[in-house]
């Protein structure tokens, strides 16, 4: 073998020496010769859920009842409710746009329920039937929420 092609090999070889140390590695995650360290494996055994990092929060599944109202919900004369994931389960944005205007708020799921504070009052989102919005337009309509009488919403 020629005497380059060695050197070249040797250096190659000690570049592929063991892993690092724990205490050589730096506050930014790298070794002592500068290269990154990824993270051990998580701990797969059953019961040790682990959210897969490239999914936002968003998307993680929900056991809430109140998961399944994501989305737009119409009302009468422009009236809507949009019902958006927050930045965990249980946490809703919430967008409603009522006759004086759209205004944004954070809810909070409780059981079968969105709660969510205007103008001081603590709100409630549920579910509804168009008849219990009290909204004539609505009346017959069956997958429906409404946050009190004359705010109704419905998807049918």
């Amino acid at each position: 073998m020629k005497p380059t092609i060695m050197i070249l090999a040797c250096a190659m070889l000690a570049a592929c020496g063991p892993a690092a140390k724990p205490a050589d590695v730096d506050a930014g995650g790298a070794d002592a010769a500068g290269n990154a360290i990824l993270p051990a494996e998580p701990d797969m055994a059953p019961g040790n859920a682990v959210a897969d990092p490239g999914i936002g929060n968003a998307a993680v599944a929900s056991t809430l009842p109140t998961a399944a109202w994501i989305g737009k919900w119409v009302g009468v004369e422009g009236l809507a409710l949009e019902i958006e994931p927050g930045p965990e389960e249980g946490i809703y944005a919430l967008k409603v746009t009522l006759l004086d205007g759209t205004n944004n708020y954070v809810g909070t799921g409780a059981g079968e329920t969105i709660h969510f504070t205007r103008d001081g009052k603590e709100e409630v989102i549920r579910k509804a039937t168009g008849d219990e919005t009290g909204l004539k337009y609505l009346a017959g309509k069956k997958d429906c929420l409404m946050i009190r009488q004359g705010e109704g919403f419905c998807r049918d």
